[in-house]
């Protein structure tokens, strides 16, 4: 077999056959890198904000469902709030960047207040919506998330 037609299987394996795919790929990873540096990295405290709002996000739609409450407008603002919550968090982050600058240090000190405070918001608001679909939570994760909540008022 020869070498060049080898080449350009391998190519077309990887590239597809029009490149696009090499395109979209690369405009995915760029876009994905201004992300994850705008929200301070892909740490699990992150993920578990993220993890949080979408949970949170599905059990409201079935409570409203199971109530015959759903509303799209009630939905939209809903994908609104949390939209400006990831914002808060890459305003947390730059607020860090200038800290650190004036003061010295490297800690993410106001992102993860941020991110603290929201997961204890959207774990509330998650035992809430389980609570209307009747699925109970253990008691120590609520006092947990009481205290995450807390803390995050506490520090404003």
């Amino acid at each position: 077999m020869d070498v060049r037609l080898v080449a350009a299987h391998l190519f077309t394996a990887a590239a597809g056959a029009t490149g696009k795919e090499v395109t979209y790929g690369g405009v995915f990873a760029v876009v994905g890198t201004f992300i994850a540096a705008a929200i301070g990295g892909w740490d699990v405290a992150f993920q578990f904000l993220a993890y949080m709002m979408v949970a949170d996000y599905i059990t409201g739609v079935l409570g409203a469902i199971k109530n015959k409450r759903l509303n799209s407008d009630v939905m939209f603002w809903g994908g609104i709030r949390k939209g400006v919550v990831m914002l808060v968090v890459c305003l947390a982050v730059k607020l860090d960047l200038i800290a650190s600058q004036i003061v010295g240090g490297q800690a993410p000190v106001f992102r993860t207040l941020a991110i603290c405070f929201y997961v204890g918001r959207e774990g509330l608001s998650l035992i809430e919506n389980s609570g209307v679909l009747g699925v109970p939570w253990p008691p120590a994760m609520k006092e947990r998330l009481l205290q995450l909540r807390q803390k995050g008022e506490e520090k404003k």
